[in-house]
């Protein structure tokens, strides 16, 4: 070896050293702001008090939760109440969530980790959280979810723990900063879909008085009633030939008592069908009055407008053997009856703004046409042995001639001859 290839050589190995110096150097800075990160929250400091508006964005979608007059709101379903307690869990499990992992990510590695905007299907979710006055207090991307290898891989998927295991965290930035951190929780119900975000609190339908449904067919249109709130529904009006199906009748009774919804809709009621709808009336023996505007059925959902009064009592009538040392316990439990009657009364008239959109398994067996309602008739039996008797033909009786009547002059009978005599 001359001495130009031993210089070469010196300084290829000081080159290849001082490399590898900076690239662990590079390595330990790494792991330094790791461990630095680790452990700390991800939204330090947030005020989650002041916020008043969370605007959750994911390409063109976009959902805004804003709090108006004290009350939590969904902006895109003509503002109508929002799931408090989501919100506020939300909020909470925000300002406390930890980084588990941090590293600084270049702008070319962000679409890698779905936290690089204008992504289309593949882009972050943003999340903003807002003050009063629209100012944003912070900023979180939420993008790649980090997946677990699972031992036993499950038949529902990845995203229960299938081939690519199953999400135990999820890859988030804050702001514009170039720090990509993991979090421990995949967050995965934040996503800008109004309605997840819906309270699906509604009225409820009990003790049953009368029940109409009228429809816009007025021949399909009928009416139940009972007399007491144990009796059984009957047909108002029967027609000739018509008898009630009791079985169909008793199981209207329970048709509104726990109702859902899926959706409120933003269309106009002529989109739905509502100018001409199905209208139910019902009234019970707490003297409510229910309303419901029933239209066309799409996608398995019938669009619905509720209305809801009440005549409530504001006296109690005393019973007629009541004793006077009862009076006063009956009319605390009649005053704290009431009460509850009112509150519900209260409750229920805030769901009058909004047409909703029901699912037909809590409908359709109220919607039902006059005629299905009616129990089935049975068929006449055939056979021999049950056919009708031949009509009986009525045979005159033949006349028997009476017999001749005796002749008054009897015939002799013949006498013999004499003998000749002689002389």
């Amino acid at each position: 070896m001359n001495l130009k290839q031993l210089i070469l050589l010196i300084l290829l190995v000081v080159v290849l050293g001082g490399a590898g110096l900076l690239i662990k150097r590079h390595q330990s800075e790494a792991w330094r702001t790791q461990d630095a990160a680790m452990g700390k929250k991800l939204l330090s400091n947030l005020p989650v008090n002041d916020v008043s508006h969370l605007s959750i964005k994911q390409g063109a979608n976009e959902l805004n939760l804003v709090k108006k007059d004290n009350l939590w709101r969904v902006h895109e379903r003509n503002d109508y109440p929002a799931a408090y307690q989501e919100i506020r869990d939300f909020l909470i499990k925000a300002g406390d969530l930890k980084i588990v992992q941090s590293e600084k990510v270049g702008p070319s590695q962000l679409p890698r980790l779905s936290l690089a905007p204008g992504q289309g299907s593949n882009a972050p979710v943003a999340v903003e959280f807002k003050d009063q006055n629209e100012k944003t207090l912070r900023t979180l991307w939420l993008g790649k979810k980090h997946m677990r290898k699972s031992d036993r891989p499950s038949p529902f998927g990845a995203e229960m723990g299938g081939e690519d295991g199953y999400p135990d965290g999820r890859y988030v930035k804050v702001g514009d900063s170039v720090d990509v951190a993991v979090i421990s929780d995949a967050l995965q119900n934040l996503e800008p879909k109004p309605e997840q975000w819906l309270n699906k609190d509604f009225f409820r339908v009990e003790k049953i008085r009368t029940l109409a449904v009228n429809f816009p067919t007025e021949t399909n249109s009928w009416k139940l009633t009972r007399e007491s709130e144990t009796g059984p529904l009957k047909l108002a009006d029967p027609k000739l030939g018509e008898e009630l199906d009791a079985g169909k009748a008793s199981g209207m009774l329970n048709t509104l008592s726990s109702p859902s919804f899926v959706d409120v809709s933003t269309a106009r009621p002529e989109q739905l069908g509502l100018d001409k709808p199905t209208v139910v009336i019902i009234d019970t023996f707490e003297n409510f009055n229910y309303t419901l505007k029933v239209g066309t059925k799409t996608n398995e959902n019938y669009p619905v407008e509720m209305a809801v009064a009440a005549q409530l009592a504001k006296e109690r009538t005393p019973g007629k053997d009541e004793k006077p040392e009862d009076k006063e316990k009956l009319d605390k439990d009649f005053k704290e009856s009431q009460k509850k009657l009112e509150e519900k009364l209260a409750t229920e008239k805030g769901f009058e703004k909004w047409v909703y959109l029901v699912s037909n398994y809590s409908l359709d067996s109220l919607l039902q046409d006059r005629s299905k309602l009616m129990a089935e008739k049975k068929p006449e039996a055939t056979g021999a042995s049950n056919a009708p008797a031949p009509p009986t033909v009525s045979t005159p009786p033949v006349a028997v001639p009476p017999p001749a009547p005796a002749s008054t002059t009897q015939s002799q009978p013949p006498q013999p001859a004499p003998a000749d005599s002689k002389p």
